[in-house]
């Protein structure tokens, strides 16, 4: 080979290997969130939120408890088009018990209304309005992190609804195996209606409202995982999930 062609190869080589390098680390960013660009994108659907929590303002004393913001913003995904917002007092107070009914099997959670209370508030609320129901879950990852996120029943992942609100109980979170939490855009407080299920320890910033936690149903996430996505690490799961259902039970 001719030194001026070898030369060539070599440049085309390293170019080679330089592209790839950068695609693994933008793949790499890419595991470390939650959202996708995606869904970023989607901060006029899903949001970025103020969900004030508060005691003791406009005449009312501490005694009733924490009050909740959620500002209406854009429309619902879905085919419930007439939705409206949460009430701004928390329905509950203690533990909840969900059932989140999928044809892949039935995953149950126990939510935790003291700890997150206008996040259980949001989640019950939009259960009891059959907003779930009949959505798919649209993202699985694996690697530094392992969830499967649902939520958005357009299957986009830029769809909420119509409302956003704050984080809460992010403190010194963390995203281990059965955890349960809300997905949010990139910018802050910007929370809707897609939550995740973690299904391995991932490492995530605390930076994501845990309300809850899976105690029955792991495994039927295990298996989604395994099966892998598209494309691989995050992307669509390959095995398909719809939710058909969710019910709210208090405890």
């Amino acid at each position: 080979m001719a030194g001026k062609d070898r030369k060539k190869q070599l440049a085309r080589q390293r170019y080679e290997r330089q592209q790839q390098a950068l695609a693994q680390a933008a793949a790499k960013a890419r595991r470390a969130k939650i959202i996708g660009a995606g869904v970023a994108v989607a901060v006029v659907v899903v949001g970025g939120a103020a969900i004030v929590v508060y005691t003791g303002k406009d005449g009312e004393s501490k005694a009733d408890g924490p009050h909740c913001a959620y500002i209406p913003e854009g429309q619902p995904a879905g085919k419930v088009k007439s939705l409206g917002t949460p009430p701004k007092k928390p329905a509950y107070k203690g533990t909840v018990q969900a059932t989140v009914k999928t044809d892949q099997g039935d995953v149950v959670m126990q939510l935790d209304a003291k700890a997150a209370p206008c996040t259980v508030n949001s989640f019950a609320y939009l259960a009891q309005k059959n907003f779930y129901d009949d959505s798919p879950c649209h993202r699985l990852t694996s690697g530094g992190l392992n969830v499967l996120q649902c939520g958005d029943p357009a299957g986009t992942g830029m769809g909420g609804p119509g409302y956003r609100f704050a984080n809460e109980n992010t403190a010194n979170a963390k995203y281990t195996a059965g955890t349960l939490a809300m997905a949010h855009s990139s910018q802050p407080d910007s929370n809707g209606s897609q939550f995740f299920m973690v299904y391995k320890d991932s490492q995530l910033d605390p930076d994501y409202s845990v309300f809850g936690k899976i105690t029955k149903g792991l495994d039927i996430l295990e298996k989604i995982a395994k099966a892998g996505s598209t494309p691989a690490e995050d992307g669509k799961p390959k095995k398909k999930v719809t939710i058909q259902d969710v019910t709210i039970a208090p405890v």
